[in-house]
């Protein structure tokens, strides 16, 4: 098992990197919901938080109200995955919501964009349309596809 502190900076490389995950939650008949989501990560150090500037849809807020927790995996074609089990909580302060714009606004390519380039979004952060989905992860797996093919590479895992 690898610690926090060498895992997470590894995670947000790779994440950072990919930037779309597959993303899952589960309803309230215990049936999984995949989709297609673009996390933004936080690591100062100590602790390790993701972010997702999200449609807080009725369905997405029922998901997570049943069972708050999300599953994100990212792959290439050159096979490096990363995943995170998290738990995750919908954010609707205004101070957060702009804070979470700004982030992604203003963050490096490629996981740094416009938010107002989302229709829904278009009248800013404190659009009712938009919200932050906060993520706290409880378990981190870095996989470089190079370790799946026997060709070298470390598989790194974290649990809280």
């Amino acid at each position: 098992m690898t610690d926090l502190a060498s895992i997470a900076p590894a995670f947000v490389e790779m994440a950072h990197r990919i930037v779309w995950a597959t993303a899952a939650t589960v309803d309230e008949h215990g049936r999984p919901r995949g989709r297609i989501l673009h996390p933004y990560w936080e690591w100062d150090g100590t602790a390790l938080v993701g972010w997702i500037a999200t449609g807080p849809t009725p369905l997405k807020r029922a998901h997570l109200e049943h069972s708050p927790y999300i599953s994100l995996t990212y792959w290439t074609p050159t096979h490096d995955t990363c995943t995170a089990e998290c738990g995750a909580a919908l954010v609707y302060d205004d101070e957060t919501r702009q804070r979470i714009w700004d982030l992604f606004k203003h963050g490096p390519a490629p996981v740094g964009y416009d938010p107002a380039i989302i229709p829904p979004w278009k009248d800013g952060p404190l659009s009712p349309a938009f919200a932050a989905l906060r993520l706290e992860p409880w378990r981190l797996r870095v996989m470089p596809g190079t370790a799946m093919l026997g060709e070298g590479g470390e598989i790194l895992t974290w649990r809280a």
